[in-house]
């Protein structure tokens, strides 16, 4: 198994890719930590993992709240004693307003950027702290394609993704000397979560087009003509995380089906 022995944090385990991730990890032999602000959600992924065979317990864990973060990483480290793999599944969340950035308030469009920014630095830079004693260990970070090439009536989200992908390889270097490695995981759009079906909703609506012929869209702007799956997403990051890709740091892991070519 690809992550046997080894102890994984993952925060928003309770979302679409958090929850995939948490299972495919648990299915490669990671004992799990999952966390996120509904500790209910979090509880049934759990549930789940643990009737599989697997190991998980939950905690609610605010990411945007640093000394949360790094309570709930002491407590890790005193019942794993340590911790290997950290695994940010937050996200800027739907994008509602399709406003052009011309007309955005200038709060609207920070807001997504000073979160998702804010929550994976508290969350990467504590596991750096704890990973760095042990001489190991592996930061994945998540963000999206438009975060690497033009999108349209997004506000701030774009931006935030960007701002996370240069957070990653600024940190990498870093913590590298200490064995810690840092990968961005950035997929296309991914038809069946939840937030990506809304999110064709809204830019459908705006284009003019239905939230079918939105993604066939998307689907023909790729190599593959077709978008990536939640699994396809979930084994590329417990690969990532394992020591099979213990060369790669610093960046980012390209799941856009070709719609970005590298």
């Amino acid at each position: 198994m690809l992550l046997e022995n080894k102890t994984a944090v993952i925060y928003a385990a309770a979302g679409a890719i958090g929850g995939a991730v948490a299972r495919a990890f648990a299915r490669e032999g990671a004992r799990l930590f999952l966390t996120g602000r509904n500790v209910a959600k979090v509880d049934a992924v759990a549930k789940e993992i643990v009737a599989a065979g697997g190991i998980a317990e939950t905690a609610q864990v605010d990411a945007l709240d640093e000394k949360c973060v790094e309570e709930h990483l002491n407590t890790v480290v005193e019942k794993a004693g340590g911790v290997d793999i950290s695994f940010n599944a937050i996200g800027p969340g739907p994008a509602p307003d399709r406003i052009p950035l011309t007309e955005l308030a200038g709060d609207s469009f920070a807001r997504p950027i000073a979160f998702y920014t804010s929550s994976n630095f508290n969350t990467a830079t504590a596991a750096a702290r704890h990973m760095s004693g042990q001489g190991s260990g592996v930061i994945v970070t998540l963000t999206a394609v438009p975060g690497r090439m033009p999108a349209n009536l997004i506000g701030g989200a774009a931006p935030a993704w960007a701002a996370v992908e240069a957070f990653s390889r600024s940190l990498a270097p870093e913590v590298g000397p200490a064995g810690i490695r840092v990968v961005c995981l950035p997929p296309h759009a991914i038809p069946e979560t939840p937030l990506i079906e809304e999110n064709f909703a809204t830019a459908g609506s705006a284009a003019g087009v239905t939230p079918a012929q939105f993604q066939a869209i998307l689907e023909q702007g790729t190599l593959l003509k077709r978008l990536p799956t939640l699994a396809e997403v979930a084994d590329t990051a417990a690969f990532i995380a394992s020591d099979r890709a213990g060369a790669m740091t610093a960046t980012v892991a390209n799941l856009s089906a070709g719609s970005i070519t590298d």
